[in-house]
């Protein structure tokens, strides 16, 4: 019997890598994607059976080139994570067209060209996941983030905008609050003086990941909020 596909689009060191490795336990074969392969290559060699491939989110084009090449080695996605999420973080006196522009084609675009190219394998089996990472960002915009908020609310809108068109289809369109600071060795440089508790832990996230793609239908979560347990909200 085949193994299930779990792609994660937007690997990175933290919560990408932590995704790719949860699920891999879990029984998953593992496509990774990124914009360089700093990350992958090494994930890729510790993972047996995955797949590494460079994209940029911001490009539709490069997203489905790139899905439809790990459907070629890996087979149908069963689940897609997209995990890229990046933005500047500047109030309206710093931000430009062009930081607005490229944190709304990393977080919204990207999620709507890759929802694109793994839906007609979804739909053909009436069942898949799509687990969207999200953050505070998406339900309250600060004075400092204006380009990263309002591409975090526009992938927060588009995600529930595909969960209510494709749950009745039976694909489960999920998204992740991250309510915290992800706990990374440049978090932790940055903020020495804060306990463990303090940070959130990618491995967790991930747990919380695989726990929303074995939901049982007829209870499905669309969003769910995490944070440990000293975050203030």
């Amino acid at each position: 019997m085949a193994l299930p596909n779990c792609v994660v689009l937007g690997v990175g060191p933290g919560n990408g890598a932590a995704f790719a490795r949860v699920f891999a336990q879990a029984g998953y074969r593992i496509g990774l994607v990124a914009r360089s392969r700093s990350t992958i290559d090494p994930l890729a060699a510790e993972i047996d059976g995955s797949v590494a491939e460079t994209c940029d989110v911001r490009s539709p084009d490069e997203v489905q080139a790139t899905l439809r090449r790990l459907r070629e080695t890996l087979g149908p996605t069963d689940v897609l994570i997209y995990n890229a999420g990046a933005g500047a973080f500047e109030d309206v006196d710093q931000a430009t067209p062009e930081s607005l522009e490229s944190a709304w084609r990393t977080n919204a675009l990207g999620l709507f060209a890759a929802a694109r190219a793994v839906l007609p394998d979804m739909r053909a089996r009436n069942s898949g996941n799509i687990v969207v990472i999200g953050a505070t960002a998406a339900l309250r915009g600060g004075a400092r983030f204006l380009p990263f908020a309002s591409a975090k609310a526009a992938q927060r809108s588009l995600a529930q905008s595909l969960a209510r068109k494709l749950g009745p289809e039976g694909i489960h369109v999920s998204y992740l609050v991250l309510d915290g600071v992800v706990d990374l060795p440049r978090t932790r440089a940055a903020m020495g003086d804060k306990p463990d508790a303090f940070f959130l832990s990618p491995e967790a996230i991930a747990r919380s990941a695989l726990d929303l793609v074995r939901q049982d239908r007829q209870a499905w979560t669309f969003e769910l909020d995490l944070r440990p347990f000293g975050e203030k909200w």
